[in-house]
């Protein structure tokens, strides 16, 4: 940033339409502080800046947080934002191990009888997915085991439907995704594609592998402080939309893994734990387009998808049943 330029302005919004006592004390602070919040037009920006306010500053108080404390909180702020770049996201990292994610995840997209379970996006989903066709390969050959993934993808009522987009992506054979190779001249181990006429989609991958989320920057020293791991378990992530029904984004965790039960970023679901079939047939091999090798893994799964009214009314309702517990117990 170079030099300022004329005179400081400011925002442009008048004094206080109203008189604040000094903060001459902690509770005044708080007070002083959640008036000013009333003023935020927007109800629903409101509601959030007042609950923000008064359980950050019951959070202070409960700790009794140190200035030196308060000062390491910044700079490990500082750090996770200067860390982030256009392929690398630092801070979703941050909501990943806190729980956060799973938490906003869970509350977004509460279970409906017959629908697909949600499950974290993750900082790895990029925007630049080739377009495939049903049958091609996500993964350049040598990436990995191979592995082929089909299913339908499903409304709750079992009615087929169609041009529904899947964005798929997971890691190569070595626990790496592609955005983690500085040499990255294209998108590896991801690819959109869409379902048939009826529902149906399929198409080449490897077997993912489980492998530990970056480990190099302030998220991985945050977890070494807790004397926490850093792995997740192995998995497929999957996105997918169609026109009517609330957007899905899941992942399909194959069973085995030793880190299943304690995934760094709690995304694992019980419902979202999947069998490979282990096919070996050179014939068939062919058949799904594997260049060489008579063997490969294969995951045979159905994707439902919930009508967005459906959802909107079990959000809604337990948004009034959570509402309810909070006043019950204030």
């Amino acid at each position: 940033m170079g030099e300022p330029e004329g005179k400081a302005v400011s925002n442009g919004l008048p004094p206080l339409p109203f008189q604040l006592p000094y903060p001459d004390s902690p509770d005044v602070i708080t007070s002083n502080l959640l008036k000013i919040a009333e003023l935020t037009p927007n109800d629903r920006k409101r509601f959030l800046a007042k609950n923000l306010i008064t359980h950050l500053h019951q959070f202070v108080r409960e700790t009794s947080l140190t200035t030196k404390e308060w000062e390491e909180a910044i700079q490990f702020l500082t750090a996770v934002g200067q860390t982030c770049t256009p392929l690398r996201q630092e801070f979703i990292l941050l909501s990943d191990v806190l729980g956060v994610s799973a938490l906003v995840d869970a509350l977004n997209n509460p279970p409906v009888q017959g629908g697909t379970e949600s499950s974290v996006l993750g900082p790895f989903f990029t925007e630049d997915s080739p377009d495939l066709e049903n049958g091609d390969s996500i993964a350049s050959d040598g990436k990995g085991e191979y592995m082929y993934v089909e299913g339908r993808v499903l409304s709750t009522d079992g009615t087929p439907i169609p041009n529904a987009t899947i964005e798929t992506w997971e890691t190569d054979g070595h626990g790496f995704y592609d955005t983690q190779y500085s040499n990255r001249e294209k998108p590896e181990c991801r690819g959109r594609l869409h379902s048939d006429k009826d529902g149906r989609f399929g198409y080449r991958a490897v077997v993912p592998v489980a492998y530990p989320i970056p480990g190099d920057g302030p998220v991985g020293d945050l977890l070494l402080g807790m004397g926490r791991h850093n792995m997740r378990p192995n998995h497929l992530h999957l996105m997918i939309e169609a026109p009517g029904y609330t957007k899905l984004v899941t992942a399909f965790y194959p069973e085995g893994d030793e880190w299943l039960e304690s995934d760094a970023v709690f995304g694992v679901k019980k419902s979202l734990v999947v069998k490979l079939q282990e096919v070996n047939d050179e014939a068939e091999a062919r058949k799904r387009g594997f260049p060489k090798g008579n063997s490969f893994k294969l995951l045979q799964r159905d994707i439902i998808l919930v009508p967005e009214e459906k959802s909107r009314e079990v959000f809604e309702r337990n948004a009034r049943e959570a509402a309810k517990n909070a006043l019950a117990t204030a």
